[in-house]
């Protein structure tokens, strides 16, 4: 009977790993011809929007990408070509079979490498540990995109970058015949597009963007969904100010970010910016206070001081320069994090029910105002009692009958400057969601694909410091302690289990 039982159980040991590696082996079959996955993330991250499913299932012609990607690579930055080629895998399942995709490791050889090169991808040097000593080494992460003769680069994709909006936009943009025109006013003291590089990069994945001269006499082309008005300095006519109101009565859309207030640094004064746009938009209940903004959440300046024989450069946190990182649930602002502004002004409506007011973005519970003029005292010590005001709203959406009977839409953002990196030796790279701010709005405003809710949908920034002190603690050792636990219940009911069969072989009538 005893030995009965040991072939048994030997036919069912055997029995279970068959049917086990046959499970495996039919997993693996599956999962190259089918791709899926479950998204826990805040975000849905890991799961294609809406606006990528409509590019995919639209295309015409056939895709392919080839990526660039270096092979043995850290672990945090090896995530990233995880990360992309499951993207890629799914874009050809969605597709189709319209995106084909292939991987490419240029380190191999130099013809692969000198190929990438030439394709506008260059490698970037990142740090790794080989046998205890830390090496720097050459790392390609980049992607062509080509739909016959088209093709677009993506040069570098940054670990925790949006992948899905690059790899979506570049499609989007070999596919699509016509684009929609914006324009942005010139000649009011204006930036030109070449100073706005950054903003005007991201917006000619869509658009046509170009600069439009207002006419005492011509309309704006109706050609035009919406016209950009950035940073104005001198006076506008009031010839000018009748052809924005035209371009609203017809449906048009407008974009407008104003410095009310401007700020020397190099004389330390603070005064009113005059051009006439703040008594247009008064005259409509649209208010921009002559009052600047100071919040307790702010950027700083560099003050070079004095100590003995020794001249030095020091960091002052400066409230004039608020650091907005409170946006509402509105897609013009999805996703954004952080904005910095240098100089601005609170925002407010008192018109009629006509108009819909929606603020987008807002200051810091601790904030306050100071009237304009003002000196500005870089050695003042900040108390509280100079933040008693809360939220004040720096950008907003203002909709329906702005002017005439149509309904029209426009943004306003009480800074100018914001999304300016200049031009020549002047040019600075300005943080992504300043350039984001912007695009955003005017994609809001022109575009209906819905790739606006993809520029920022990455790995969000959420540092420690803002998380309370308990739920640190409490993720700290839930961090440590979790592993630990589920090993020893797995053991604790593994002896259990054990300890069961062990009575049920003493009874007697085992068998």
């Amino acid at each position: 009977m005893l030995q009965i039982n040991i072939m048994k159980n030997r036919s069912s040991i055997r029995n279970f790993l068959l049917l086990s590696i046959g499970i495996i082996i039919l997993i693996n079959i599956l999962s190259n011809r089918f791709f899926a996955r479950l998204d826990f993330t805040a975000d849905q991250r890991y799961t294609l929007s809406k606006a990528t499913k409509d590019i995919l299932s639209g295309l015409s012609d056939p895709v392919t990408i080839t990526a660039y990607f270096s092979e043995d690579l850290p672990p945090d930055i090896a995530k990233t070509r995880r990360d992309f080629k499951e993207l890629l895998i799914e874009y050809n399942q969605r597709s189709s079979g319209m995106v084909v995709y292939e991987f490419v490791n240029p380190n191999e050889n130099e013809e692969q490498e000198k190929k990438a090169m030439q394709s506008g991808i260059q490698p970037v040097m990142i740090n790794m540990r080989d046998k205890d000593q830390m090496k720097q080494q050459k790392a390609y992460l980049g992607a062509v995109i080509q739909m016959g003769e088209k093709r677009e680069t993506i040069p570098f994709m940054q670990p925790g970058a949006a992948m899905e909006y690059a790899l979506s936009s570049g499609i989007k943009k070999l596919s699509v015949n016509e684009k929609t025109s914006i324009g942005f006013i010139h000649g009011h003291g204006e930036p030109g597009l070449a100073e706005m590089q950054q903003a005007n990069n991201s917006l000619s994945v869509l658009y046509n963007t170009q600069e439009v001269t207002l006419n005492d006499t011509a309309p704006i082309s109706s050609n035009f969904k919406t016209i950009a008005l950035v940073n104005p300095t001198d006076s506008f006519p009031e010839a000018h100010l009748r052809q924005l109101d035209d371009f609203l009565s017809r449906g048009g859309n407008l974009f407008i970010a104003y410095n009310r207030v401007k700020g020397d640094l190099s004389t330390a004064q603070g005064q009113l910016t005059q051009t006439g746009i703040e008594s247009w938009l008064s005259k409509k209940g649209i208010n921009i206070e002559s009052n600047f903004i100071v919040d307790a959440s702010c950027g700083s300046v560099t003050v070079r001081q004095q100590q003995g024989m020794f001249n030095f450069q020091n960091n002052i946190a400066f409230p004039y320069f608020p650091l907005i990182n409170t946006f509402e649930n509105h897609p013009a602002v999805k996703g954004l994090e952080s904005v910095m502004f240098q100089f601005a002004a609170p925002i407010s409506f008192s018109g009629d029910t006509g108009i819909q007011f929606t603020p987008l973005a807002r200051t810091s519970a601790k904030t306050g105002t100071i009237p304009a003029p003002t000196y500005f005292n870089i050695q003042k010590q900040w108390t509280q009692a100079d933040f008693p005001m809360s939220k004040l709203a720096v950008a907003a959406v203002f909709s329906g009958k702005i002017s005439g009977t149509n309904p029209s839409k426009m943004i306003l953002i009480s800074n100018g400057n914001f999304a300016i990196n200049g031009e020549g030796q002047k040019e600075m790279q300005l943080p992504p969601d300043n350039v984001n701010l912007l695009v955003n709005g005017i994609d809001w405003l022109s575009d209906e694909t819905g790739l606006i809710d993809l520029r920022t949908k990455g790995v969000s920034t959420r540092p420690l410091d803002q998380v309370e002190d308990s739920t640190k603690t409490l993720l700290k050792y839930l961090n440590f302690l979790l592993p630990v636990l589920l090993i020893v219940i797995y053991g604790f009911v593994r002896m259990q289990m054990k300890n069961n069969q062990k009575v049920r072989r003493m009874q007697e009538d085992f068998s």
